[in-house]
């Protein structure tokens, strides 16, 4: 959806519902990932306003993709998500401001009006979450269940590599490989590589060297 935008408004690409707010110019609405990030590269507005789950493309791949295209776009994330991996994940891939998807209409108004002017800005239970963070004398490891060696199996894995590439890169038997996924599914918890490739890029794995 496009309209006109009103001196002193924000242009935003939504990809959350939201009902008309002043102070805010929807120039496009959309329903999965890879049409935000098409879009925000199309329109260049002066804040993405996301969810960290999007179909298709997750709102943290959303936002690495976003800032390559439309790098003065912010990109503000508005979600139910509260796990620190996924805040943290979503900060490392560039996004502005995180928060809880039962913010008032008035608080988003004036994330969206602070990201747009260079701010950057968590709702309270994100707050706290990042000082944690930064007042921790070690980074906590996204995945402290697995070894370093699963890690690394992982970050390929979320890479989209094949595990025979996965064994040439790390100079492992092809077999050896096998069952560090199947190790690395169990300690997560999930069914297939598929989400565990997923989870492990919601937290930033995954990235070209």
């Amino acid at each position: 959806m496009s309209m006109r935008t009103p001196v002193g408004d924000v242009r935003v690409v939504l990809g959350v519902p939201l009902s008309a707010t002043p102070g805010i110019s929807v120039v496009a609405r959309v329903k999965t990932g890879w049409e935000a990030v098409h879009e925000t590269g199309r329109l260049r507005p002066e804040v993405l306003l996301i969810d960290v789950r999007m179909p298709e493309l997750d709102g943290i791949s959303v936002t690495r993709e976003v800032l390559k295209a439309a790098p003065r776009t912010a990109v503000l994330v508005l979600t139910d998500v509260r796990e620190s991996e996924s805040v943290f994940a979503a900060m490392r891939a560039g996004a502005r401001g995180y928060l809880p998807g039962d913010a008032g209409e008035a608080d988003i108004v004036r994330a969206v009006r602070g990201v747009a002017a260079g701010s950057a800005v968590f709702g309270e239970h994100v707050a706290r979450q990042v000082l944690d963070m930064l007042f921790a004398v070690t980074p906590a490891r996204p995945f402290p269940t697995l070894t370093t060696r699963e890690e690394e199996v992982l970050d390929l894995l979320a890479a989209g590599q094949a595990n025979h590439v996965i064994a040439q890169r790390l100079g492992l038997a092809p077999k050896t490989v096998r069952n560090h996924v199947s190790a690395v599914m169990t300690k997560l918890d999930t069914p297939s590589r598929a989400e565990a490739a997923e989870r492990a890029r919601l937290v930033g794995l995954g990235r070209p060297a």
